[in-house]
């Protein structure tokens, strides 16, 4: 007989109070041996998630397996590891259980009968106000500790230019000036107003004055100074509780923490750098003039990158973004190529393709036949929208393990491979959303294609 392990945490500060992912898993394999059970490590979870929600994808992955009787029995540590909210709770054993699977916890006796669920509910019930009582508590602590003018926990702490003191004392929990940082502050704040730099062109100055990260790591981004140069800690002003659930707040609703960080340069400079940032979008060249009839179908051989349209003495090039110093330092280096020679490469195979009506028709029968595929397809797609929403779940995770340890640069390398992974998801259902659209479609007349072929060549 095969048993899953479920172990949870809200958040990694459990790891210290006799509750960590360990522990739990330490005593469901040991209660797993004592009740001859198998354990194969593909079914054993572990997961970081608040217990209010139902919405976790390794409890999503754990009930999968349920539903596909993969496994004869399901180990939980304690009846608030599988869920805190009552409801849930019962929900949940009544799903586990009419699979025939059985549900065991270590740390109490489960009794399916009604007393049992009775008394699951009342844990259950008890179990989610202590967890709303602690969400209530650790709000509560926050907002005090905002007033008092400290920073939250959850806060940005680390900033450019600053170095943070953590600490609940006098002199503890806000910023201090980092002057080898400060200086390269005032001379953004200084390039964008008085020079009038685009946030590109200091991104490129900052590189080639080889100027440190804030992570110490790779090159300046825009985006980075972008919003260095719009936050308005810079000046003194600090606000805490400006998101809820990822949505920015009414400025109404944000709370000032007075005297948390120190200011670098003026409020009067920070304000014409914001008009000048209006006035740099208002200018700035925008290649809308042309038509470049291969836009988003040239890709570079040799970095992947796609190809952008650019005008160049009055003619029109491809070229490789690789080669951009915005997007990379490190240059691709790969040739541009006139837009005359490859469209007119382009137009000669199609119609070469025209030319050749039979060449039309195997294609057509070919996507035909793609067209009974169709379920499959949209079953790929039902596919790929739950990996997007799982990759969905896992940045709030990153976001709330980020809030409680404050390490930036754990944060951001996270945050990049998520988003990469679904970049590329992205990219999946893209294709086969076109091939259904496509196989939606093909329901031609052979003779109406031929003669089509023959007015277009």
């Amino acid at each position: 007989m095969i048993a899953a392990l479920y172990s949870r945490v809200s958040t990694e500060d459990q790891e210290r109070e006799g509750t960590s992912l360990g522990t739990q898993e330490e005593a469901c394999r040991k209660y797993v041996e004592e009740q001859g059970y198998e354990v194969q490590e593909n079914y054993v979870i572990k997961e970081v998630y608040s217990g209010l929600t139902l919405e976790r994808p390794e409890l999503t992955q754990l009930r999968d397996w349920v539903r596909n009787n993969e496994v004869d029995g399901v180990v939980v540590y304690s009846t608030d590891r599988l869920s805190r909210d009552p409801v849930h709770l019962l929900l949940l054993v009544e799903e586990i259980e009419k699979k025939g699977v059985k549900l065991h916890f270590v740390t109490e006796p489960h009794d399916s009968s009604m007393e049992g669920q009775l008394l699951s509910f009342v844990r259950g019930w008890a179990s989610k106000l202590e967890a709303l009582k602690i969400a209530e508590r650790t709000i509560r602590g926050k907002r005090a500790r905002a007033i008092a003018g400290k920073l939250p926990s959850a806060s940005h702490l680390r900033l450019y230019g600053y170095e943070y003191v953590p600490g609940r004392g006098i002199g503890e929990g806000i910023r201090y000036v980092n002057e080898d940082e400060a200086k390269w502050v005032r001379e953004m704040f200084r390039w964008l107003v008085e020079e009038g730099l685009s946030t590109n062109a200091i991104t490129y100055r900052l590189r080639d004055l080889g100027v440190r990260t804030p992570t110490g790591a790779g090159y300046w981004q825009r985006s980075t100074i972008s919003g260095m140069l719009r936050n308005p800690a810079y000046y003194g002003k600090t606000y805490a509780f400006t998101q809820s659930k990822g949505v920015r707040k009414p400025k109404d609703e944000w709370l000032e923490i007075p005297n948390a960080t120190p200011p670098i340069i003026s409020e009067e400079l920070f304000s014409k750098a914001q008009r000048q940032f209006q006035r740099n979008a208002k200018y700035a060249s925008r290649n809308a003039k042309y038509e470049y009839l291969l836009k988003g179908h040239v890709q570079c051989r040799r970095c992947g990158r796609g190809y952008w349209g650019n005008i160049c003495r009055a003619k029109k090039f491809y070229r490789c973004s690789g080669n951009l110093r915005i997007v990379s330092p490190i240059k691709c280096g790969n040739r541009g190529i006139s837009a005359d020679i490859i469209e007119k490469i382009v137009w000669e195979q199609i119609e070469a393709i025209l030319a050749n009506p039979d060449l039309v028709m195997a294609e057509i029968r070919r996507r035909q036949q793609e067209s009974l595929e169709v379920g499959t397809f949209e079953r790929d797609l039902q596919r790929i929208d739950a990996q997007l929403a799982n990759r969905e779940k896992q940045k709030t995770r990153t976001w709330k393990a980020f809030e409680i340890t404050g390490d930036e640069e754990t944060f951001k390398a996270n945050i990049a491979n998520i988003s990469e992974e679904m970049r590329l998801l992205q990219e999946e259902k893209k294709i086969i959303q076109h091939k259904i659209n496509i196989s939606s479609s093909f329901k031609l007349d052979v003779e109406d294609v031929q003669r089509a072929c023959e007015v277009i060549r």
